[in-house]
């Protein structure tokens, strides 16, 4: 068991080491090198900023899971409402909205292609159509407005005379496969 001197001693020199080190740490809380009150004030304003906007940011991702069975379902029912199963279902749409819209398909060219997603066919059609301006007019915000779903890409006036044109129609829809 060590004396009381040799206790005193180390106790001594344990003392002078922890005063040793106060003294260091106030000297650098002190100096240029220590950051000032301000200083972590600015950094901790920063953070809360950051904080708040990545929260903002993640906001829209909570609920994924949900949201993706919820895109999914609607999706299914996108392809199942929208696109027809049949090709013969196509030309019968065509003719029954130029029929209602008393507007006259003359030519109509079907090219059929895969699509980039599984289980789609894209078909492409060029048509002709000749009617009044204003029934050709409708005739295309019905195809734009249909159930089945029709992307028009480009419609190029071929001939007018008063109200009555004649027009190059090229639009696009999608078969299930």
């Amino acid at each position: 068991m060590p004396t009381v001197p040799e206790l005193r001693r180390k106790l001594t020199l344990a003392a002078a080491v922890l005063l040793a080190l106060d003294l260091a740490a106030g000297i650098f809380l002190l100096s240029p090198l220590g950051r000032s009150r301000r200083a972590h004030q600015e950094d901790y304003d920063h953070l809360r900023v950051s904080l708040k906007t990545k929260m903002s940011e993640s906001l829209p991702l909570r609920g994924m899971d949900k949201k993706l069975v919820q895109a999914e379902t609607d999706l299914a029912g996108f392809y199942r409402d929208r696109f027809p199963a049949h090709a013969s279902a196509i030309p019968q749409e065509l003719g029954t909205l130029a029929g209602s819209n008393g507007v006259r398909l003359t030519e109509v060219r079907y090219t059929s292609e895969a699509a980039g997603q599984a289980g789609l066919q894209r078909v492409s059609m060029d048509a002709t159509l000749a009617g009044d301006y204003r029934q050709v007019a409708k005739f295309i915000n019905a195809l734009e407005r249909d159930r089945m779903f029709f992307v028009i890409d480009e419609v190029t006036l071929n001939q007018q005379q008063g109200g009555f044109v004649r027009l190059q129609l090229k639009l696009q829809t999608y078969l299930k496969g």
